[in-house]
């Protein structure tokens, strides 16, 4: 037997009871919200085969993507034909007698292979709501986990951008909810296609935008580098400085947007897909009353969509605009992102259904709630009501209540042996249980109990009828 210690992978961790109930409560919110707007559950498998997901995510996402060896490769007889197969992977290429799998990178690829599959039988537009673990080898830090959850809400089979307003109104929704406050930012990604053709045509679109999306972590003198070492000389380098320095509310940026790409039709289309989205928001009264006055004081009139041009999200699928969510007054980075990608499903041979979504990260979201000490205090409840196990004759008539109180929806649990008060009652103090039913000898005669409220220290004497009629 090994004699090592028990770890866990990096990146991943275990979930204890406590924090298994906030997240629940952060699951149950959001699909509470989903359900309202008319979005529809659905699942899909851990796992897809490889090629269904490698080109979908730009070079950076297909480099995290957790590949899955095959069955037999670890066999001795197999040596010589793994080590083959791991040398050809080290090149950058793929070797079937390596991995045909991977762990899924994200809900929206397997969505859309899910759509690609099934689009016969399906109504459109189709609302689903996703809400599963995803992983990715990254480097774990802060926030950044190599196993999270995601929640994603997408449409698709519609190119009416009411479906942005809807999704920005879901994410405003969910947050109030959850007592988050938040920016929700947006950019389209047409303006950036414009951007990459000024600066030398839509061959330099990913570059450009894997560069800007990461601006924020790494500042822009070493995007400046990036973009040099991706091929973009000083002229359009300065540009992209230009672009990127536009100021303002949201109104002021897209005037200058427009100025900028004058005569651009792709960029003038995007500039007007944004207005739309603000506009229609802020005629719907969409609200996000969760931020303070203060955090939008330098934001549009419009309200709490901000037009932010450093907006990337560097996957290649999407097409529109794209959506991403921070929190407000904690050092996290996006809590939420998504956006409109109108032909994702044809990367699986079946053309002409777009589609556009949003994605909540659980995990963040959680590490934000637990900051700003938002989780509300029924949380933290579970078993309601303790009954002392005092002998057998008192312990079978306190199980005959205690499963009646069950029978009601009451939480509750008889101590699991005859001990000392001070053992039960130190039980009941760490597992935060507010209620203690002592029902001993007396209490047996009688056909009464003493039930006590460990928060307030009272104590009475009822009947167990009164017990079971009782509200906990």
């Amino acid at each position: 037997m090994s004699n090592n210690k028990p770890s866990l992978p990096q990146g991943t961790r275990d979930f204890s009871p406590e924090i298994v109930r906030k997240r629940k409560f952060i699951f149950d919110t959001i699909r509470a919200v989903f359900e309202l707007y008319g979005y529809q559950p659905l699942e899909t498998p851990a796992m897809e085969n490889l090629d269904t997901l490698m080109g979908k995510y730009g070079e950076e996402g297909d480099k995290l993507i957790f590949k899955i060896l095959n069955n037999g490769l670890g066999d001795p007889k197999n040596i010589e034909k793994s080590r083959a197969a791991f040398e050809k992977a080290l090149t950058g290429k793929n070797d079937m007698n390596l991995t045909e799998r991977a762990l899924r990178y994200d809900l929206t690829i397997p969505f859309a292979r899910y759509v690609a599959m099934n689009h016969a039988q399906l109504t459109f537009p189709f609302r689903r709501y996703q809400m599963q673990p995803v992983w990715r080898a990254d480097r774990p830090q802060k926030g950044r986990y190599r196993e999270f959850y995601q929640c994603d809400a997408d449409v698709v089979g519609s190119y009416s951008l009411i479906n942005e307003v809807e999704l920005s109104s879901i994410y405003l929704t969910a947050f109030k909810k959850l007592g988050v406050p938040v920016e929700l930012r947006v950019n389209n990604r047409k303006i950036l296609a414009a951007l990459a053709e000024v600066c030398g045509g839509a061959d330099k679109m990913v570059d450009i935008t894997v560069a800007i999306d990461k601006l924020d972590k790494i500042g822009f003198e070493k995007v400046k580098e990036e973009l040099a070492e991706r091929g973009l000389n000083t002229d359009q380098t300065a540009a992209i400085e230009k672009f990127l320095l536009i100021s303002g509310d949201n109104t002021q940026k897209l005037e200058a947007l427009k100025t900028l790409f004058a005569g651009n039709e792709t960029g003038l289309k995007g500039i007007s897909e944004l207005e739309f989205l603000l506009e229609y928001a802020a005629s719907a009264g969409i609200k996000n009353v969760a931020a303070s006055d203060a955090s939008l004081s330098n934001t549009s009139a419009a309200g709490p969509i901000l037009v932010d041009l450093t907006l990337a999200r560097g996957l290649n699928y999407y097409t529109g605009t794209i959506f991403e969510v921070k929190a407000i007054g904690v050092q996290m980075g996006s809590i939420g992102g998504g956006g409109r990608y109108d032909d994702l499903t044809g990367t699986f041979g079946v053309k002409g259904i777009p589609g556009v979504g949003i994605s909540f990260g659980v995990d963040r979201i959680y590490d934000v709630m637990e900051e700003l000490k938002a989780f509300p205090d029924s949380v933290h409840t579970g078993t309601k009501v303790l009954f002392f196990n005092l002998g057998e004759k008192e312990s079978r008539e306190a199980f005959r209540l205690l499963q009646s109180l069950r029978a009601q929806e009451v939480a509750a649990e008889l101590f699991h042996e005859q001990a000392k008060f001070d053992k039960q009652f130190k039980y009941a103090e760490k597992k935060g249980i507010p209620y203690i039913v002592i029902l001993g000898s007396q209490e047996l005669a009688s056909q009464t109990v003493q039930l006590k409220n460990l928060s307030t220290g009272q104590q009475e004497s009822i009947t167990f009828d009164q017990l079971l009629s009782r509200t906990f």
